[in-house]
């Protein structure tokens, strides 16, 4: 029986504080997208008048911000998951300690609502947009929104999976979400605003005090996140190796409070045992 040494029980905080501030950013920078591309008395609808169009590049900036917070020293130094639905799937991959995962959670909700307040100084043209909440379409009900988030999440924690397990994709981690967001949001924005991340969806919503179907944006990243760890753990997909909880890192960085996972007794995933680092 493995044996956890003391030091993986304290809580790493700087890197927890890091996951702070990426949120915070991602939600700051991120969702200002959302509101110049479709906010009241902005150029863009003017210059772009197709919506359809718009999506698209709304979901590539947004998923631009999250890439570059990846490769910042913030998201080197906390593993950039910006979402507590991904580090729940390193969790459930053995790859981040349980009371690592929860404090991440409390971050990176405190970096959304801290986050979304900046979006006040959008003003009118943010209350437009209700702040850039995501909310379901009334057109098409909670159902349909509900499994918008399930499929974009599972599409999301699947695709991640895939680069971080592959040491040829790897380090390419981040250009996954520009491509992947313009694409998701440009599909399924009409039903649900595409979330994905209940940080994301959180802080606009505390600011807009609009929670109809706040619900959704838990409960369907969530099950996306589970069927993408089903999806590995009975597929092909088991075969890859997913050595660290970071979304970007290259073989010869620093790990830091991540070679703490090394000392997690493996979960039964059908895969091959852990790298043992350090």
């Amino acid at each position: 029986m493995s044996v956890i040494p003391p030091r993986a029980w304290r809580l790493p905080w700087k890197p927890v504080a890091a996951e702070l501030v990426g949120t915070a950013l991602l939600i700051a920078v991120g969702v200002s997208f959302v509101i110049l591309d479709f906010g009241r008395g902005s150029p863009v609808p003017d210059l772009i008048p197709s919506a359809g169009l718009r999506r698209l590049l709304t979901g590539f900036l947004f998923g631009s911000t999250g890439a570059a917070i990846a490769i910042s020293p913030i998201g080197r130094l906390s593993g950039a998951h910006v979402n507590p639905v991904v580090s729940v799937a390193f969790w459930m991959e053995g790859k981040l300690h349980g009371r690592h995962a929860l404090a991440n959670i409390a971050a990176q909700c405190t970096g959304g609502v801290l986050g979304a307040l900046p979006l006040l100084l959008w003003g009118d043209m943010g209350r437009s947009v209700q702040f850039g909440a995501t909310l379901p379409n009334p057109r098409y009900g909670f159902g349909a929104a509900l499994a918008g988030e399930i499929v974009t999440t599972f599409a999301m924690v699947t695709l991640l999976f895939a680069f971080v397990g592959q040491p040829r994709l790897r380090r390419y981690t981040p250009a996954l979400f520009p491509a992947l967001y313009a694409l998701i949001v440009w599909l399924e924005a009409p039903l649900s605003g595409t979330s994905t991340n209940p940080a994301r969806s959180l802080g606009p919503m505390v600011l807009a005090l609009r929670w109809q179907g706040w619900w959704i944006y838990w409960l369907g990243p969530a099950l996306g996140m589970v069927l993408a760890v089903v999806l590995r753990r009975v597929s092909w997909m088991r075969r890859f190796e997913i050595r660290i909880a970071k979304l970007y890192h290259f073989e010869h960085d620093p790990q830091g409070w991540f070679t703490l996972s090394a000392s997690l007794p493996p979960r039964q995933t059908g895969g091959p045992e852990p790298e043992r680092h350090g």
